[in-house]
C-alpha cells in the first residue's frame, strides 16, 4: 500500500511520531477477521472464536473462511463485521447503564445504515419492544441493506430510502440516533484499495461539510435529552473531533464519556479534551473508527413519546395467514401494498401508516408474501423472520450441497414423499427460504438478486461452527 503523502504528513502531525508509526505498521499488516452472531437466532457463542470484549456476540477468527459458501451466513445466524464497528453495542450499553436512555422500549434510528452492520448490532442491544428506523439515502446501497436486515430477521425494523432532511416532516422524535456518517474512509485503507485511490484533501473537506449537514438535518428529530452516536471510519480531526465539537457548540449537546479498559487499547481524543474513542490499526485490533456520544440539551417531555404510540386505529390481523406467525410474538396488523401482504407488530402499526405517507419505506416488519392469482406466495422475509411459525409449513432439510444449489437459485430435489405446495427448506434446521413443490420438480423461490453468483464449486461445508438455537 502506498499511503498518500498529504495524508501521511497531516496524520503524523496529528498523532505524533510514535502513534503514527504504530498506525503505519498497522496499515501494512493483515486485517483481522471477525464476525458478530445474531442473538435472535443463535445462543450467542462461537466455538473456537476469540471474544471481542466490547460486544457480547463478537468473535475474532484465526483465518477467513469462505463465508459466501456458508448457508448459515445466508440464514442470518451471523454477520461478517470488523470488530471496531461492533463498539456501538458497548456505547448503547453504557448509555443505558448510566440512565441516559428512557427505561423500556425506545424509538431509535440509524441514519446512514448500509450495508447493515451497525443497524443489526444496534437492534441487538435495544430493549424489547423498541422500534428501529434504518435509513440509507443511496438506492443501490439501500437494496443491500434490505437484504441484510431481512436475513437478520427481527420484525421491529422499518427500512427507508430517504435523505435525513425528509425525516423532519414525519413528527418522529427519537430517543437515540446513530449517525455513522459518510467519510473519507481513511480507516479502511488496508481493506479497500479504492479508499486509498479516492482519498484527497478536497474529499476530506467535502465529507466534513456533508457530515455537519446530515446531523443538522436530523437534529430536530432527536428528543431533548436524546442521545446521538456520531461515528466515522476515518482518522483526521476535521471529520472527527472538530465536527463533534461543532455539534455540541452549534446545535447544543453535552459529551458523554465512555469507560474503556486499558487492555482494549482504545485511544482518546487527538485534539481538544472532549471524550471520544479512536480505534487505530496496529494499536487496536480492528479497523480505523472514531466514535463520540452526545446528549442533546433539554429534558424529554411526555408529548415527545406520543409519536410511537400511534392513534390506535390499526386492528389485529385475523386473516388465514396469521397462522404463519408465531403467536408468542404478540399481535400483528396486516396490510397489502402493491401485491405484497405485510405483517406489522400491532404496537407500531399506526406509526407505520403515518410515516409511509412521508417516507420511502422499502421494508417494514415481515413481508408475508406476494399475491399471485389465488395464492399468496410466501416471501423469503417470512422464512428468515424470527417470528415465523415453522409448523405452518412442511419442511425439507437440505444437505450442504443442496443448500448451496438452493442459494444459487438452482433446482433442488425434495424427498419423493414431500407434500405438494409451499415448503420451507432448511439447512442444519435453519430456514433458508421457500420452494413450491409441484411433484416432478420444486420451483426455487429464493430471490434472484440474492443468489450466489460465484462459479466456484465448494468441496465441503464451511467450518465456521455457529451454534444455532434448536427450533
Amino acid at each position: 500500500m502506498t499511503i498518500p503523502t498529504e495524508f501521511a504528513d497531516y496524520t503524523r502531525r496529528l498523532m505524533g511520531e510514535a502513534l503514527y508509526a504504530v498506525l503505519e505498521r498497522g496499515l501494512q499488516a493483515e486485517a483481522p477477521v471477525s464476525v458478530r452472531l445474531n442473538p435472535f437466532k443463535t445462543d450467542g457463542k462461537l466455538e473456537g472464536g476469540e471474544p471481542v470484549p466490547w460486544c457480547p456476540w463478537g468473535y475474532w477468527l484465526e483465518d477467513r473462511p469462505a463465508f459466501t459458501f456458508d448457508p448459515l451466513l445466508h440464514a442470518g445466524l451471523y454477520y461478517v463485521q470488523e470488530a471496531s464497528s461492533m463498539f456501538v453495542c458497548e456505547a448503547v450499553r453504557q448509555c443505558a447503564a448510566q440512565g441516559l436512555l428512557p427505561a423500556g422500549a425506545l424509538l431509535a434510528a440509524d441514519l446512514c445504515a448500509a450495508p447493515g452492520g451497525k443497524t443489526t448490532a444496534l437492534r441487538s442491544v435495544l430493549p424489547e419492544g423498541s422500534l428501529l428506523f434504518s435509513n440509507e439515502p443511496m438506492k443501490q446501497r439501500a437494496s443491500i441493506l434490505k437484504e441484510n436486515i431481512i436475513k437478520f430477521g427481527h420484525p421491529d425494523i422499518i427500512l427507508t430510502n430517504n435523505y435525513p432532511r425528509d425525516y423532519r416532516k414525519t413528527g418522529l422524535a427519537f430517543d437515540l440516533i446513530l449517525t455513522d456518517v459518510p467519510c473519507s474512509g481513511e480507516g479502511m485503507f488496508r481493506k479497500d484499495a479504492g479508499a486509498v485511490d479516492e482519498w484527497s484533501v478536497q474529499n476530506v473537506e467535502r465529507c466534513r461539510q456533508l457530515q455537519r449537514s446530515i446531523v443538522e438535518d436530523i437534529w430536530p428529530c432527536l428528543k431533548p435529552g436524546g442521545m446521538l452516536i456520531y461515528s466515522t471510519c476515518t482518522f483526521n480531526a476535521h471529520e472527527d473531533e472538530e465536527n463533534v465539537q461543532w455539534i455540541a457548540d452549534t446545535l447544543g449537546a453535552d459529551f458523554i464519556p465512555l469507560e474503556t479498559p486499558a487492555v482494549w487499547n482504545i485511544t482518546g481524543p487527538l485534539t481538544g479534551s472532549q471524550p471520544c474513542c479512536r480505534f487505530i490499526p496496529g494499536r487496536t485490533r480492528g479497523e480505523g473508527l472514531f466514535m463520540a456520544v452526545l446528549r442533546k440539551h433539554g429534558e424529554a417531555g411526555d408529548k415527545t413519546r406520543n409519536s410511537q404510540a400511534g392513534s390506535g386505529k390499526a386492528k389485529k390481523g385475523n386473516g388465514e395467514h396469521r397462522k404463519w406467525l408465531n403467536p408468542s410474538f404478540g399481535d400483528f396488523a396486516e396490510t397489502e401494498e402493491k401485491g405484497t401482504v405485510r405483517a406489522l407488530p400491532l404496537r407500531w402499526a399506526d406509526l407505520y401508516n403515518n410515516v409511509k405517507k412521508q417516507l420511502h419505506v422499502i421494508h417494514a416488519g415481515i413481508a408475508l408474501g406476494t399475491v399471485k392469482g389465488r395464492d399468496l406466495v410466501p416471501d423469503v422475509s417470512l422464512a428468515l423472520s424470527t417470528a415465523l411459525n415453522r409448523t405452518a409449513f412442511p419442511q425439507a432439510e437440505l444437505c450442504y450441497d443442496d443448500a448451496i444449489r438452493y442459494l444459487r437459485k438452482e433446482a433442488v430435489t425434495l424427498p419423493a414423499d414431500a407434500p405438494r405446495g409451499f415448503t420451507l427448506v432448511t439447512y442444519r434446521q435453519q430456514p433458508l427460504g421457500f420452494v413450491k413443490n409441484i411433484g416432478n420438480r420444486a420451483n426455487n423461490l429464493y430471490p434472484q438478486e440474492w443468489k450466489i453468483k460465484s462459479s466456484h464449486i465448494p468441496t465441503s461445508a464451511s467450518s465456521l461452527p455457529c451454534h444455532p438455537i434448536e427450533p
